[in-house]
């Protein structure tokens, strides 16, 4: 199958991985980017504007059959109008109106593992809303729920890299949020999923009419607490276990109440979905598109050197 498809966030860590997908399978792309270039190679046509502008929608959507829509925050930056709610609900309206607007019924959204009515988080809370619209939409909508996203290029991976090699506060360890007095009281477990696995699944349900109407968790087969993920990292990058430690949620808790989440680099809603599970049943998932994704393990070791 081959056609046009207009992907939002497509200079991203995931969008970079999607548009190569597509173009693998003979796709053309619209690209929408806002500042930085579209790295993979194929049929691809830039155009530049934000999620918020009305004329490079209109401009990116003409000729599509499809639209994939990636674009999220974890960090909000209010004095730059960058809020979960602008970025995740407002942003997903404004796309969802272009589409149907430009006549385009095929639409696919990014969402998030741990979105629900009634969650703790604002993160997860602008990404139910914004599930929501896609749902009252009345366009052939998908969504996908993946669970941490890991690669290469992504800036979770990167930063795993630096506390492996000391490069990145705290520098003597690698961190992560604990429950307890001193931290060690556990936290909520991880399914890691590969970002070609993400790109994989985002192209097969261009093609695949099963999918319309669903809302897909994905995630990958392995469940894993942080310090096992830490551990992993630290043996692939840097071939020997690194000092794992935590810090409690109630320091941290007390320092993002006090201080910017730009000097801390982390901020409420990540400490708590840090204590939330974020693992699944991909069950629906493998039935419906035939395959599973890919294990941490062989996944990470296949880009871990280039960390």
């Amino acid at each position: 199958m081959s056609g046009r498809v207009f992907v939002t966030g497509a200079a991203g860590f995931v969008g970079s991985a999607v548009i190569e997908e597509l173009t693998s399978r003979g796709y053309s792309v619209n690209a929408l980017v806002n500042r930085r270039p579209v790295q993979a190679q194929g049929d691809i046509t830039p155009i530049q504007g934000s999620i918020f502008d009305p004329n490079a929608l209109d401009q990116g959507m003409q000729g599509c059959s499809a639209v994939i829509h990636l674009v999220g925050i974890i960090m909000e930056r209010p004095s730059k109008g960058i809020t979960f709610e602008r970025m995740h609900f407002e942003g997903t309206q404004a796309i969802i109106d272009a589409a149907k607007r430009n006549g385009i019924k095929r639409y696919i959204q990014m969402s998030a593992l741990g979105t629900r009515p009634g969650a703790r988080s604002n993160y997860h809370k602008t990404k139910f809303r914004a599930e929501e619209y896609v749902r009252s939409s009345g366009l052939d909508w998908t969504i996908f729920r993946p669970s941490l996203i890991h690669g290469a290029n992504g800036e979770f991976m990167q930063m795993e890299a630096k506390w492996a090699r000391h490069k990145a506060p705290p520098f003597l360890f690698m961190p992560y949020f604990g429950r307890g007095l001193f931290g060690f009281g556990g936290a909520g477990k991880l399914q890691p999923i590969f970002v070609k696995d993400v790109a994989r699944a985002f192209v097969d349900a261009v093609e695949n009419r099963k999918t319309i109407g669903e809302v897909y968790p994905i995630a990958g087969p392995d469940e894993v607490t942080w310090p096992q993920l830490h551990t992993n990292v630290s043996h692939e990058v840097v071939h020997h276990k690194r000092w794992i430690m935590p810090m409690p949620v109630w320091v941290a808790r007390i320092l993002s109440s006090i201080l910017p989440s730009a000097l801390l680099g982390f901020n409420r809603d990540q400490l708590i979905m840090s204590q939330e599970d974020n693992t699944t049943d991909i069950t629906k998932f493998v039935d419906h598109f035939n395959w599973q994704p890919q294990p941490f393990a062989s996944s990470l070791e296949s880009y871990a050197s280039t960390l």
